[in-house]
């Protein structure tokens, strides 16, 4: 195994959180507050069969 210094520890790149993760979140967040505010606007009952 070899140790690495602070510059070579630097210029790894790993994972994909900002590919795939952040837009994921950014979606759902949305879809969440958009229900929130639908909620509010266009209440209706629950229906019971």
């Amino acid at each position: 195994m070899k140790k690495l210094d602070n510059v070579r520890l630097e210029d790894v790149k790993g994972g994909v959180i900002s590919a795939v993760w952040i837009p994921l979140i950014v979606a759902s967040v949305t879809i969440f507050i958009s229900g929130i505010i639908e909620g509010f606007t266009n209440p209706t009952k629950c229906e019971v069969e």
